[in-house]
C-alpha cells in the first residue's frame, strides 16, 4: 500500500511531467544564412539566396517554419549548363509552395515533390541535378520534421551534443542521391532519383536546440567536433548572434577547404574507399543556423 507521501510524490510527478508535455507555447526559428561559392577569390559573391552553385531559402508561415538547401551537380558546367539555375530554380519553387500554404509541415517530402515536378512541368526548358535538403518546425507541436535526399544534410545540438543528424545518401563514393532534369533522350543516362526516396525523419525539439542545415562543402571540410566548438559561442537567440556564429562556420570550413596538409572529412572518405587523396574540398559552402525560440508575433 503506498503511503500518503509516496502518493502525493507520484501525483507531483504525474501533474509535472503532463505540463511539460502539454507546452502551450508555439516555437519557431530564429535562422541566419552564410556562406561562399567555390570561386569567392574570385569575385563572384553571393548572389539572392545563393552561394555558387548551393541554394537555399527561409519561409515562414503561420504553421510552421521551413528551411531548405540545394547544391547543384557541378558536372553540367562541362555541358554548357549552369548548376546554380536549377537548384536556385528549385529551391525559389519550395519557397513559394509554402509562403502559399500549399504544405503539410509533417511531409517535407511533398515540398519537394511539389517543387520538383512543377520544374518538370516548366514550359522554359531546365536542366540540370542536384541534391536538397528540407526542414520543417511545426510551430504547435514542437515537431521538427525533415526529408534529405543527398550528401547536404542537417545536425541538430542540444546541450553540446548531436542528438539528431541526417543520413548522407550516395550510390557511390562523390556520387550523391540527386534530382535531375536530363535533356530529351538521355533520360535513361543521366543519373536521376525519386524525391520520394529522400531519407525523412520527426522528432521533438527543444527550446534552445540547435540545427545546422548545410551543404557538404561544410560537412565534407569540418567534422563534428570542429562544428561544436563553433556553436558553444552561440548564447543567446538573438538573430546577430545567431548570424555572427554561422558566419564563424562558413568561414573556417571555407579556410579547411583551401588547405593542402589539412585531412579533411572528404579526404578522409576518399581514403576509405582507396583513393590517395589529402587535404581540403574546394567547394561551395552554405550554412542555416536555427535555433529553436518561443514564438513572438
Amino acid at each position: 500500500m503506498l503511503s500518503v507521501l509516496s502518493y502525493g510524490r507520484l501525483v507531483a510527478r504525474a501533474v509535472l511531467g503532463g505540463l511539460s508535455q502539454a507546452d502551450g507555447r508555439d516555437y519557431s526559428l530564429i535562422t541566419a544564412s552564410y556562406g561562399f561559392g567555390k570561386d569567392f577569390r574570385k569575385g563572384i559573391l553571393k548572389k539572392g539566396m545563393c552561394y555558387g552553385d548551393d541554394a537555399c531559402f527561409i519561409a515562414r508561415h503561420r504553421t510552421a517554419d521551413v528551411l531548405g538547401v540545394a547544391d547543384g551537380v557541378g558536372g553540367w558546367r562541362d555541358y554548357g549548363v549552369d548548376p546554380s539555375q536549377f537548384s536556385a530554380t528549385l529551391m525559389r519553387t519550395c519557397e513559394r509552395l509554402v509562403k502559399e500554404g500549399r504544405f503539410v509541415p509533417s511531409n517535407p517530402v511533398g515540398i519537394l515533390t511539389s517543387g520538383y515536378y512543377e520544374l518538370l512541368q516548366n514550359k522554359i526548358p531546365l536542366l540540370g541535378s542536384s541534391t536538397a535538403c528540407i526542414v520543417v518546425l511545426d510551430r504547435r507541436s514542437h515537431r521538427l520534421h525533415t526529408c534529405n535526399l543527398g550528401d547536404s544534410g542537417f545536425l541538430v545540438v542540444r546541450g553540446g551534443e548531436v542528438v539528431h543528424r541526417s543520413d548522407e545518401q550516395q550510390h557511390y563514393f562523390n556520387t550523391p542521391f540527386q534530382l535531375s532534369i536530363a535533356p530529351p533522350g538521355a533520360e535513361g543516362v543521366v543519373l536521376s532519383d525519386s524525391p520520394e526516396a529522400a531519407d525523412s525523419s520527426s522528432f521533438d525539439v527543444q527550446l534552445g536546440d540547435i540545427i545546422l542545415t548545410a551543404s557538404d562543402g561544410l560537412f565534407d571540410n569540418m567534422p563534428d567536433y570542429m562544428i561544436l566548438q563553433e556553436l558553444k559561442k552561440l548564447k543567446t537567440t538573438n538573430y546577430d548572434s545567431v548570424l555572427q556564429t554561422a558566419q564563424s562556420i562558413a568561414k573556417q570550413a571555407h579556410d579547411l577547404a583551401y588547405d593542402p596538409n589539412y585531412m579533411s572529412p572528404f579526404a578522409q572518405f576518399a581514403c576509405d574507399n582507396g583513393l590517395n587523396v589529402r587535404g581540403g574540398k574546394p567547394d561551395d559552402i552554405t550554412v542555416l543556423l536555427s535555433i529553436v525560440a518561443e514564438y513572438t508575433d
